[in-house]
């Protein structure tokens, strides 16, 4: 059974291997540098309240738990006009893709920023992500545009897709 639930510092190394692998591995983060366990602390701890991290955990038998993803609130723009507007990222663990795992996440985190008073939320897409539009997509969020050619990573020159959803 997977459930929905506040991450905690405890989860830190679970959410870690998680990041470090679509760092290492992919092109959907545009970090160059895997995350140390003291940076993934700080982050979970930077967004408590209001900006959460989430996690999909699996309650195992003997009554431990599998984090299978996690997702979080971030500021969109560090600007005060933009406080009522927050960005979204959704990583799901290697071998949970394609079970709803990602869906169940972003449905979720659409309802705690819709709690937390947020009027908008802005996803920022990495060119070949289209499971990741279409997880947006199934939640309401809209195409608004496309940054070409913004970031670089593995040599190549990455197009981001822009989406929001009006809460």
């Amino acid at each position: 059974m997977v459930t929905i639930r506040l991450a905690e510092l405890a989860d830190a190394e679970a959410i870690r291997q998680i990041y470090n692998h679509y760092v290492e591995n992919t092109k959907v983060t545009f970090d160059l540098v895997p995350r140390s366990i003291e940076q993934q602390e700080t982050w979970i701890s930077e967004r408590a309240g209001a900006l959460a991290v989430i996690v999909a955990v699996e309650q195992l038998a003997d009554g431990d738990e599998t984090v299978l993803g996690f997702a979080s609130l971030s500021p969109y723009k560090d600007r005060p006009a933009y406080r009522t507007t927050v960005e979204d990222s959704v990583y799901v663990a290697p071998g949970h893709s394609g079970k709803g795992v990602g869906g169940l996440l972003m449905r979720h985190l659409v309802k705690v920023a819709s709690d937390h008073g947020y009027h908008a939320m802005m996803a920022r897409i990495a060119e070949g992500s289209a499971s990741s539009v279409g997880v947006h997509s199934a939640v309401g969020f809209q195409i608004v545009g496309v940054e070409k050619e913004v970031g670089r990573k593995f040599g190549q020159w990455l197009d981001v897709t822009v989406m929001q959803k009006l809460l």
